[in-house]
């Protein structure tokens, strides 16, 4: 290991060390740094032979941070997108997350506005669009308005 590749590896577990990143991440944030593209490649190929790179452990702990903020599955898929995370590798943990999404909208619509169903339509109104904006779908929405889960 050359010094360019030692000092890419210990800018890129220092990264890791503070919280997961998928793969397309910490090469951003290392190429950043000022670091070569072709350098930054072959660590990160062998951090994840180590297993100290995991995209699945990645997304794994990013849609659980979600989840725990009151973000329902579509702005969960929208951000990991936006992370460069490939659809194709999240989509399954998604939709088999232990999660109850018409729960948790009902939850994060009485945190934010209590208890108590909206009286008006322009309240109705502005609870549905906090729920759309935090990435519930229509039938979950609906269920908030449904249901009284008590959180």
């Amino acid at each position: 290991m050359n010094d360019d590749e030692k000092k890419v590896r210990h800018r890129a577990i220092d990264l890791l060390a503070r919280r997961e990143h998928g793969r397309l991440e910490l090469c951003q944030k290392l190429i950043h740094k000022g670091f070569a593209p072709t350098v930054i490649e072959t660590v990160l190929v062998q951090l994840e032979a180590e297993n100290l790179l995991s995209e699945v452990r990645f997304i794994e702990n990013f849609i659980r941070s979600k989840i725990n903020h009151g973000h329902g599955p579509l702005r969960i898929t929208q951000a990991l997108k936006q992370k460069g995370v490939d659809s194709s590798e999240f989509t399954l943990y998604l939709e088999n997350v232990d999660i109850d999404w018409q729960q948790l909208a009902c939850e994060v619509r009485q945190k934010r506005f209590g208890q108590s169903l909206p009286q008006t339509p322009q309240a109705k109104a502005k609870q549905i669009r906090f729920l759309q904006y935090r990435g519930f779908t229509s039938d979950q929405i609906r269920a908030a308005f449904k249901s009284s889960f008590s959180p």
